[in-house]
């Protein structure tokens, strides 16, 4: 199974640390849309190691699918075919107070963003007229000027962060892969995920095999007890942070826990972090997140998305781990 870790580094470091994570086996890097720019680290990490790269997400709202296009073929050149570009929606919120951007239907804005941009990359490739006309896009436009022409690696694969069944139905008809959202368990994935795939495949008339399933998953692993004290604080933290979000209450609500949604939400808009992450019990923190030594989170990850999956992506969040630790976990999911 190829293991896909975040490289989250400020401008400047992200070639020396790139380094650093493909020492640990790492199969590919991903980057967030965070506190710094989400093409940047990549571009550092291009020709720095040969690994896989992809924005693990992209947010899609606020940019053009020409801005899109024009970053992910750049960064295919430079990776030399061996970049995804990843993207995702976020809640309306950020869309509008943090982005200032318009938020409308997000499905079909994300089905026609994914459209636009393959035909942008389709125009390119195969030198054909762009004409492009949608709902919420219109691209007609396209000088030699501004023209790159054919990818010699071709164009990149677009991915979809999704979490709700008529997102990830949308995922599975007009991109190449699914990236699962971190905030989620088994059986939201059994129950919920693989249906909305399955049907949104069967409206795009392709196999299961055709496209890419990516869990994302939150880790915590060490070896003493300390390590994983520390490990289940920063995984806590974070569980915490995205249950007190509306979005993320089916995922609890499969689970039985649904009324603890409004009490983090609550709480968060009033700055109790501490008191947040202590409403994470042990339960919670062992379904929605795997922790244990190297060896016990590779054989979860395996038990839960072996029979689904041949990658996926892993966050170590709010703690220090391990680099032999995060190998070692590498290396029994190789």
């Amino acid at each position: 199974m190829k293991v896909h870790v975040q490289l989250d580094s400020p401008p400047g470091a992200g070639a020396a640390r790139s380094l650093e994570l493909a020492e640990t086996g790492a199969a590919g890097l991903f980057t967030f849309e965070g506190q710094h720019d989400v093409f940047f680290p990549l571009v550092e990490a291009a020709s720095s190691v040969d690994l896989d790269l992809m924005t693990n997400v992209a947010i899609a709202f606020p940019r053009s699918p020409m801005h899109l296009a024009n970053s992910a073929n750049d960064l295919q050149l430079l990776s030399r075919g061996r970049f995804r570009l990843g993207l995702g929606s976020q809640i309306k919120p950020h869309i509008e107070k943090r982005y200032s951007a318009t938020w409308s239907r997000p499905a079909a804005r994300m089905k026609e963003t994914v459209s636009a941009i393959k035909a942008i990359l389709a125009a390119w490739e195969n030198t054909t007229p762009l004409n492009f006309r949608g709902e919420f896009f219109t691209h007609t436009l396209m000088p030699p000027t501004f023209d790159p022409g054919p990818n010699p690696y071709g164009p990149p694969p677009i991915l979809m962060g999704a979490l709700g069944p008529i997102m990830t139905r949308t995922a599975a008809e007009v991109a190449d892969g699914l990236l699962v959202m971190p905030f989620h368990t088994e059986r939201h994935f059994l129950q919920r995920t693989l249906p909305a795939v399955d049907a949104g495949l069967r409206e795009s008339g392709r196999a299961r095999t055709e496209f890419a399933i990516i869990p994302q998953i939150i880790v915590g692993v060490g070896r003493s007890a300390e390590q994983l004290d520390a490990a289940s604080r920063g995984v806590r933290s974070l569980l915490s942070f995205y249950g007190s979000t509306p979005a993320y209450r089916p995922v609890l609500d499969i689970e039985g826990w649904g009324d603890v949604q409004p009490e983090l939400n609550a709480l968060s808009k009033r700055g109790g972090y501490a008191e947040m992450t202590s409403l994470i019990t042990d339960p919670m923190l062992e379904t929605l997140a795997v922790v244990g030594t190297p060896e016990e989170c590779a054989t979860e990850i395996r038990r839960r998305f072996g029979e689904h999956a041949d990658e996926v992506c892993c966050y170590f969040p709010g703690y220090t781990q391990n680099p032999a630790d995060v190998a070692a976990m590498i290396a029994a999911l190789g």
